[in-house]
């Protein structure tokens, strides 16, 4: 599990390309500390990954042709930035949000706006992910724990402040930039409780409905 709050912008060094895997080489610092062994978990712009080798200021991990064509991974060259967070410490302080480092998808920044001092990305996406998309709600974009500050029919717009671009890989994003998505975890499980096993609804066998939220001052 992660929080979403980037330890590190590393830099893709390598990549070897095989038949059914994708060896990456990341250069790093940070998460590559004395507590860090391989098999460990870090996520690379939100998508867990496993290490397999360390070396001197890089390591390496194996991506699956799956991976690659669910996510933003695939576009990486050489020199790539890319946002970096060791998994969770239990004993951590918790200060961004539940991000599995799983993705749900990919978005393309369709607009950068200066507001002051803070910057607003809109990343447009398909409607299976909108869904889960809240206003005041979390959505992790490459990794990066933010709130979702506005949401359309198309997309959904955040509000990054200073800190979180000089931290993370944001201040490299142009129009057309393409990202990976994980939605806040909770909304997912909710959807999928409240659906019987054969994909109904709960609300046929329930007595919650709209009508008795309203009526009882829900809504």
């Amino acid at each position: 599990m992660f929080t979403g709050l980037i330890e590190e912008v590393g830099r893709l060094k390598a990549i070897t390309k095989g038949s059914s895997q994708t060896v990456l080489t990341i250069a790093a610092n940070t998460v590559l500390d004395e507590t860090t062994r391989i098999g460990d978990s870090i996520a690379v712009n939100g998508v867990c990954l496993t290490v397999t080798a360390i070396g001197a200021g890089s390591y390496q991990v194996d991506v699956m042709n799956e991976t690659l064509n669910r996510s933003s991974l695939g576009l990486l060259k050489p020199g790539s930035p890319v946002n970096l967070e060791r998994a969770m410490l239990s004993g951590g302080r918790f200060g961004g949000h539940i991000v599995s480092g799983h993705i749900d998808g990919i978005g393309t920044v369709t607009d950068i706006t200066k507001d002051g001092n803070a910057v607003w990305y809109t990343i447009q996406t398909k409607q299976e992910l909108l869904r889960y998309v809240v206003e005041k709600g979390s959505i992790a974009i490459d990794g990066i724990s933010l709130t979702v500050a506005n949401v359309t029919k198309e997309s959904f717009s955040v509000s990054t402040i200073p800190h979180t671009r000089s931290m993370t890989n944001l201040s490299t994003l142009e129009k057309g930039s393409i990202v990976n998505l994980e939605c806040d975890i909770i909304g997912k499980y909710v959807e999928r409780l409240c659906r019987q096993p054969m994909g109904e609804e709960c609300e046929a066998k329930s007595h919650i409905n709209m009508e008795f939220l309203a009526e009882h001052g829900f809504v």
